[in-house]
């Protein structure tokens, strides 16, 4: 397990229970105990956690642990979701993308499909998005348009959100939209962890024809504080093979098309 891996695990300890030891968590994680000593120091360095006698204790922010620390969870599940999810697209399309993991992937997906360089009257692959990593690995691409908001940068995401970003995204058409998310269910619909990137999100969605949630079977069940949309919104689901099968059945009835990969 490299670090970064390590350190995702820790939050995700810290998360579910609010405190951990040194003993414990280096018995969970197969460590040595010197091992986690350093990672909670510096964890504790990047304001993450709160360091305590023999252990640690979570921040408030640690229920939304920023995009750095989650990008080692289901990796393998999220590059398939991605591949499926840019098959979708054909050159000359208008697609939004939002911030996350998963539509990282999207991202990388698209950036390698030679055929989305043009049409035959010259028309590129256009792509909108308000995620600050996501721009950075596109714009060296010379066979797209890139698009990005404006909007106040959040560290969790690196979504570019608020006022700024959705005035920005008036007058723009999207022919289809993937959005991650941090729970989908049928009863909830789409939900995120921040209400305002929430609300940024729900921009993106009236701008698009066709919507695209992709998210790992985490995800699938799961209900965050804010809601982005209600399911009835949502016309595609890309996730993986290990989704409840018994919720994806749910969100089929409630006319989500779902695919599993």
């Amino acid at each position: 397990m490299d670090r970064y891996a390590r350190w995702n695990a820790l939050l995700e300890l810290l998360t579910d229970s609010g405190r951990v030891t040194v003993e414990d968590a280096a018995e969970k994680l197969n460590v040595s105990q010197a091992t986690i000593r350093r990672d909670f120091d510096q964890l504790a360095q990047q304001q993450m956690i709160t360091r305590t006698r023999g252990g640690a204790v979570a921040n408030g922010v640690s229920y939304d642990l920023p995009l750095r620390y989650k990008t080692a969870k289901h990796s393998a599940e999220k590059q398939r979701i991605g591949t499926a999810a840019a098959a979708l697209v054909a050159p000359g399309m208008v697609v939004g993308l939002n911030g996350g993991t998963t539509t990282t992937e999207v991202a990388r997906a698209l950036a390698v499909r030679p055929d989305l360089g043009s049409t035959p009257d010259g028309t590129q692959l256009t792509v909108v998005t308000n995620a600050l990593n996501i721009a950075s690995e596109l714009a060296v691409r010379p066979n797209l348009k890139l698009v990005v908001t404006g909007g106040v940068a959040r560290a969790e995401s690196y979504e570019l959100v608020g006022p700024i970003a959705e005035a920005s995204l008036d007058g723009i058409n999207l022919d289809v939209v993937f959005l991650g998310a941090d729970g989908i269910s049928a009863d909830a619909g789409l939900t995120t962890h921040h209400e305002v990137e929430a609300h940024t999100n729900r921009s993106l969605i009236e701008r698009a024809r066709h919507v695209v949630a992709v998210a790992d079977s985490s995800k699938i069940g799961h209900v965050a504080f804010a809601r982005i949309c209600e399911i009835e919104r949502v016309h595609t689901l890309i996730t993986d093979r290990a989704a409840d099968p018994a919720a994806v059945a749910v969100l089929q009835e409630r006319g989500v098309e779902v695919t599993t990969v």
